[in-house]
Order: C-alpha cells, then structure tokens, then sequence
C-alpha cells in the first residue's frame, strides 16, 4: 500500500482506519470553530445548518458545528437538509420551513450549483434582506472563484469563511502563470484564480516529491494485507518497504510553500488561520480573521474589531447587527392568561379584554421593545369563570405549543422551568404568614412606673440621694440652710435632692464646686424625665398591636388550621414544613381570607407576598406580615424554551422596574400607603439602666471630682490647725481636726442676725406679709428711744419698716432653731410696733 492522500476536508479522515491514509486540507473541526466565533461575536442565541444531504460530504463537518456551537451557548434546534437532485418545489418548500421558524442565522454548506439554485430562490421568497444572516462554509466559499457574476447578484450581504493563505510574491506569480496556462487551455471560462484547494494540491504535489527525494530507491515488492474481512478496501491492499519508507519520510516534510506552513499532524494538516469575507456589490471584502489562538479579530497580527459588515437588505452599514431571529411570517403570538377569580387585581377578563397589573406589565414592557410583537390574549378556561386546569398545565400548553407565551401571575419553579423559559420577576418575590393582630396594651395603676425598669428606678434614686449628700457635704459648713439638728439636715438632704426632680429647690448653693455637681445632675434629670414622659406617652396612647402567632411551629403545637390560596403551588411547602395535610384549608379571595381569619377557622393564612399585600390594602388594620420569608422567584413570564422573546422581555423588566410607571402601577396595587408589619418592634419597651449608664457616670464623676477638690482645698486652708497642738499623736488629733472642721461653721457674715437690722432701714415699702406701714413720727420715736438719735421734725413723711428679708427664707432655716427664734422676735418687734402706732393715734 501506497500512501493516500486527500486534497479536501469534505472527505472524513481514515486514519483511525489505516496509518496511509493522510490528509493534506484544512481541519473542518478547526472551520466549525472559526464559525461559532463569528456567531457568539454578535451574541447569536441559535443558528439553522443548511446544508447538502450527501453523507460523505458533511458526515464530519455538523457534528463539528454543533459540537463548537455548544461551547458558545448557541443551540441548533432545527437542521435543514437539501438533497444533490432536490427539485425547484423541494427546495421552495426547505426555505418555506425556514421562514415559519423564528432563527434567522443560518451556516450553509453544500455544492456550488445546488447553492446558486438555492440562493436564487431564497432571494425570490425574501430572505435576504433585513435581519437575515447568511454564513457559508468554505468549500462553498470559493463559488464567486467558480460561478463568478450570477452567485454575486443573489449572495449580497452573505459572510463566508476560508482558509487564510498569505499574499506573497510568489502567490503572485503562481496565479499570473496559472491563469494564463488555464484560460488558454479553458477559453472563456469563468474561473478568475486557483483556489485554496487547488493551492494545496499544488503544495501536497512537492511534499510527495520532497519526500520521495528523502525516502530514496527501496524494493516496492507488496506484501499481502493480514486483514481479510476489513470493512473497506484500503483494509485489503497490500503494503510494501518503499511505501512504509515514504510514508514516513511524508509525514516528516516541513516547508513554507503557495498556501503557507506546510506541516501534517495526526495524519492531516495544522489547521490553519481562517480569513472572514464580506460580498458586497461585485467584490469581496476581507472584514476579519480567525485564529485558533486569539479567535475572531480585524487583523490576523493583532486583537482588533472587525472591518465594517455590509448585511442582507443593505446598500451601506446598517445602524446595527441583525438580531438573529425574526417574527415568522404572519405570525400572531397566542398568550395564555389564567382565570383568578378572587385575584382580578393581577389577571382577569373584562368583555374580552385582558386586564390586571401582570397583563399591564407585559404591555408596557413589549411597546418599549425595538420591533413589533403581534399578539392576542386567549383565557384558559370555560368561558364562564373557571379554569380549564391548574397553573402547572397551563404552563405545560406552552411545552405543547397550544400557546406561545404565558402572560398572569405565574410563580416561577423549578418543576415549571424544565418544560418552558421564564423571564426574570417582575413582583416582589418570597412567601410569608398572614396573620390576626391584637392590642395588647394593659393599663393598670402601677403603669406609670413602666417606662423605666426597676434597675434604673433604682439607679435614678440613689443618685438623686448621693447628688444631695454631695451637695450637703460641701454647703453645710457655709450655708445656713443645710444646718441644724441632724434630723432637720436629713430632710434638708432629701428635700433638695429629690426637689431637683423638678427644678423646685430653693436653696440658695454658695460654693462653687456644689454648683458644678447640681448643674451636671439637673442635665441628668432634664434627660431622664423628658424620656420618661416620651415613653410613657407612647404607652398610653400608641397602639400596641402584636400578631397573635409569630410561626408556623407554634400553630402545629396549637393544633391550628392553615389557610393558602386554590390553585397554588403552597402545598408541597406546607408538607415540606410539616404541616398535616389535614389542617390545610384553601380558599379563593380575600374575602374567604378574612371571614376565615375572624372566626378562628384557620389560625394563619400562608401565601406570597403580592397577594398578601393586596390583602393587606384593603384589611390593613385587623391583619399583619409575619415569619420569615421562604425564597421563591416570584411571578414572570412564560415562552417556549428557546425563545429568542425571553432574554429581551427580560431586559425590558430590568429598565421598566426603575421607571416611574412601574411605580404607579405598583401603588395602584398596593394603594398609595404601604400596611407596617406589626411586630415586637412598634412595642414600647421600657428605658434601661444601660440606656444612661454615661450620663450617670459623668455626673457621678463630677461629683466626686467636686467633694474630693472641696476637702482638699479646705485642709489647704486649716492646715495651721493640724500643727497647733503637738502633745497629742496625729492618729488622734487629726480625726478631731476633720471632724471639727467638717462641723464646723463658717457662715459668711449675710446671716438672718444681719438681715434683722433691716427694720431700721427707712424709705421703701416691701409689699409682704410681715411688713408693716408705720409713721414716721412713731420711727423717729423708737429711734430716740433706741438708738439716742436725734429726732425729726413732725412733717417728716411717713416710712415704711420691714422685718422680712429681701429674699424668701429657706425651707432648712425656717424650721431650725435659730429661724424660729428669728419669726419669734420679728412678730414681737411687729406687735410692740402696732400697739405703739394706737396709742399715739
């Protein structure tokens, strides 16, 4: 056996059949690649092979296509096979099939002739002009080298792909000498220049002889095959030295020859670069190359875009590429709408109109779209307000394709999306519990203590306590009003502070350090009251409504009912929540909701959230969302798998979501203000310790800061007393020094003895109750009778005698010893002074 060589990659290779069969053509694996590329370049969801029904032409190169489209997303999900002796009707047929069918990209191979026939008639029915795409494989590529003029007028706008083969001095030349050998031998042919199948005959034909130089003379005797019974003839040929000897010396030829490298591999050629064509008008534009490296670019050095594409239809560039598919031909897509009698908010019929915010959704969602979508709405039931089934085999009619699409309030599930595509959600997603709410506010006669817990009642008081003491500590040695028994200064202690509760002390502070630690406390007190009266405004008057069931695990350790919505997938959850399927009650409208909550039949209602918010809408006061929300995908749209409508009605919910419309249909849902979920969280709970931990640390703090500066300063002062007598040890006088000094009093010299002397002061009168009006004939009396002073003249005007203080007296000092002494003498000076002014009257 000799070697074989093949010049074509139509033909399969055999090197899995026999080690001589080799193949000097480009890889159609290689080819397949390049072509699914160019399709996932320009975002093709699905292309329809063309192609000629002979199986050694294309046994090899589909399944290649298929294989390659599949690496890039791209299904195949309809193959058109034209027979080598198909009639003008059977092929009119073939492309009538094509245009019933939504892809509008196809990737034709097949024979020159059969090809012209079918481009002609592809062109009579239309199908090329806009939003068609024509892509040949090569083998039919070189047919404008073949056919020339009549396969250029009716391929306008078609890509094609073939091998690269680099434009050399050499390549030049060949083709000056080829077309002058040729045409003189075939006059007036139409053949303008080898093509790449004749260049790699030409370069296969010096390997052979590259080889043979190597191999040299070897004695060509055949040997019988060993095989007997092989399933083809080259299994039956016999094998001789010479050819084991070329064979190898072949498969080891390395050169650059017309068409390039040329270098067999695994029994056929390294697959090469492939170049993109446009046709355009009478010429062919190069738009692009393919690498196995960089795949499809502008140049086959660099990354770049591709060259401009002239398309079917258009004399110029067109504004953009086609979209791969196209509406087939008087086509009117039949959407299904299901019948929700208790929920018309979302889908419904009103005198044949589909109506209901889903049907408004897709309406505005299709309008916004670039191309028009014919369409007509048709309700899945009898006609007289029942549904001819389930959800479930509504959606499988659009598997049967009894409808194209799908269109109401359809939850998307995964049982769902085996048989159809959906598109993304347009509604909120998850489903939740709908529950009865109730006040659980309880007024008693303790509930003023509510707003705070006993550890910050507690807290509060002792602070107001150890506010005092600070303050007493500090003022009892200058100020006569924190003075007296030990009883009296007690209840001085308590006074003052608890009076500060509101700001009703009276007390005059003296000492600076006091006044530091008072104002500290009464920002503590302004604080802790006026939330206080927040928080006890808010439990008298808030409503402190609270769902009567938080979860599903209490209503089946109640034994309770559980309502959900007919004709919903809700079931299955509920048994998947352990739920017995005897507690599971159905019903069909919000009344059925409501009546069946208000009277215990059902203790929770279990639904998705769009229809619990339209619930909520009309029944906001009695009813509330709780539990956590079990995940779902919410309601979309429904197409057949595949379709070429889901991924760009999907983007039109993505835009339509953001737009102001979609929110007025949401309001017109829902209503215009949203129903809270009453939960735990609108209960008023009680202020804590923790709350004012850091206002009652600062003023803490300042406090002591002031008792511990005023000790200090006062031992600073008294220092001399601790050095006055040394007879006795320090551990013995000191505590008699403090403690003298702690007792001590060093009132200043504005006491109540000094304020008794303002009864001699004459002229203003002070409107009190213990001033008195007296002549001034009766003064100038007492004063020559008491002082020895001078007396007056008789028409001296009359002055007014007080025997009060100019400010009020303190609460301490009124009931210390010495201010009862004081209220003793004045009422005695007021009597002496009465019985005076009488008797000279």
């Amino acid at each position: 056996m000799v070697p074989v060589i093949s010049f074509s990659a139509d033909c399969p290779s055999r090197s899995g059949l026999t080690p001589y069969f080799i193949r000097t053509a480009w890889n159609d694996s290689s080819q397949a690649e390049a072509i699914a590329s160019l399709v996932q370049k320009y975002n093709w969801r699905e292309v329809v092979p063309v192609y000629e029904d002979d199986d050694d032409t294309n046994i090899k190169f589909i399944p290649d296509l298929v294989d390659a489209l599949k690496q890039v997303d791209t299904r195949v999900s309809y193959r058109c096979k034209i027979h080598p002796s198909a009639t003008e009707d059977d092929m009119k047929t073939a492309i009538s099939n094509l245009k019933q069918n939504w892809t509008s990209v196809f990737v034709v191979r097949m024979s020159h002739a059969l090809a012209q026939k079918f481009f002609q008639l592809a062109k009579d029915e239309g199908m090329m002009t806009q939003g068609f795409v024509w892509i040949t494989a090569y083998g039919l590529t070189d047919i404008f080298d073949v056919v020339g003029s009549p396969a250029l007028d009716v391929m306008q706008g078609v890509l094609g792909v073939k091998p690269h083969v680099q434009d050399t001095v050499e390549l030049q030349n060949f083709r000056q000498r080829w077309r002058k050998k040729y045409r003189l031998q075939n006059p007036g042919t139409s053949l303008s220049g080898p093509t790449v199948s004749g260049l790699y005959a030409y370069d296969t034909i010096w390997a052979l002889a590259l080889a043979a130089e190597k191999a040299g003379f070897v004695n060509s005797d055949f040997r019988p095959s060993l095989t007997k019974n092989g399933s083809t003839d080259f299994d039956r040929i016999g094998t001789s030295k010479a050819a084991e000897k070329l064979r190898g010396a072949l498969l080891k030829v390395l050169f650059f020859g017309i068409s390039g490298k040329f270098h067999i591999q695994d029994m056929q050629l390294v697959s090469s670069n492939y170049t993109i064509i446009n046709l355009v008008g009478q010429e062919r534009r190069e738009v692009g190359f393919w690498t196995p490296g960089s795949g499809i670019s502008g140049s086959p050095k660099m990354k770049s875009d591709l060259n401009t594409v002239v398309w079917p239809g258009y004399n110029e560039t067109a504004p953009t590429a086609p979209r791969g598919w196209l509406f087939p031909t008087n086509k009117n897509l039949t959407i299904g709408m299901p019948v929700k009698p208790g929920f018309e908010e979302f889908v419904g019929f009103d005198n044949g109109t589909a109506t209901g915010f889903c049907v408004d959704v897709f309406e505005a969602v299709v309008n916004d779209l670039p191309y028009h979508v014919p369409r007509h709405y048709r309700e899945f039931g009898d006609g007289k307000g029942s549904s001819n089934g389930t959800y479930d085999e509504l959606v499988y009619e659009v598997y049967l394709k009894n409808y194209d699409a799908v269109v109401g309030d359809i939850t998307i599930l995964a049982n769902r999306s085996s048989y159809v595509d959906f598109t993304l959600p347009y509604t909120e997603s998850g489903v939740r519990m709908l529950v009865p709410v109730q006040d659980r506010r309880q007024k008693t006669a303790w509930t003023f203590l509510r707003p705070l817990t006993a550890d910050l009642w507690l807290g509060t008081g002792a602070f107001f306590v150890f506010t005092g003491f600070v303050v007493w500590s500090i003022e009892h040695r200058i100020n006569q009003d924190f003075r007296g028994s030990p009883a009296s200064q007690i209840g001085s202690v308590f006074y003052f502070s608890f009076s500060t509760l509101v700001f009703a002390h009276r007390e005059q502070i003296l000492n600076n350090f006091s006044r530091i630690a008072i104002v500290v406390w009464l920002f503590v007190v302004l604080i802790v009251q006026q939330s206080y009266t927040a928080s006890l405004s808010s439990i008298l008057t808030v409503e402190q409504l609270q769902p009567t069931v938080t979860n599903l695990e209490e209503v089946v350790r109640n034994g309770g009912n559980v309502g959900y919505l007919n004709d919903s997938f809700l079931p299955g959850l509920l048994k998947r929540l352990k739920i017995d399927e005897s507690k599971m009650i159905a019903f069909d409208s919000p009344v059925e909701y409501d009546e069946a909550l208000s009277s215990g039949k059902v203790a929770v209602i279990v639904d998705e959230i769009p229809y619990l918010k339209v619930f909520l809408s009309k029944y906001c006061q009695k009813y509330t969302m709780v539990g956590p929300t079990y995940k779902f995908d919410g309601f979309g749209y429904a197409f057949p798998r595949g379709s070429p409508l889901t991924p760009d009605i999907s983007r039109g919910i993505l835009k339509f979501a953001s737009d102001d419309r979609m929110v007025k249909m949401q309001k017109d849902l829902y209503g215009e203000t949203s129903c809270p979920d009453k939960d735990d969280s609108q209960t008023s709970s009680s202020l804590t310790l923790q709350s004012f931990q850091g206002l009652f640390i600062i003023s803490g703090a300042s406090s002591v800061l002031a008792l511990i500066l005023h000790a200090v300063i006062t031992i600073y002062n008294n220092r001399h007393e601790f050095n006055s007598d040394g007879s006795q040890s320090p551990w013995r006088r000191w505590p008699a020094i403090l403690s003298k000094l702690f007792h001590g009093d060093d009132s200043p010299s504005n006491t109540p003895d000094k304020d008794e002397a303002a009864a001699e002061n004459a002229g203003s009168a002070v409107e009190t109750p213990l001033s008195i009006r007296i002549p001034s004939h009766i003064v100038e009396h007492m004063s020559d009778t008491d002082t020895g002073s001078p007396p007056e003249g008789e028409g001296t005007p009359g002055r007014e005698l007080s025997v009060q203080d100019t400010e009020p007296l303190s609460f301490a000092y009124m009931h210390s010893e010495r201010g009862q002494n004081r209220a003793a003498s004045l009422s005695r000076s007021g009597s002496s002074i009465r019985r005076r002014q009488i008797s000279m009257e």
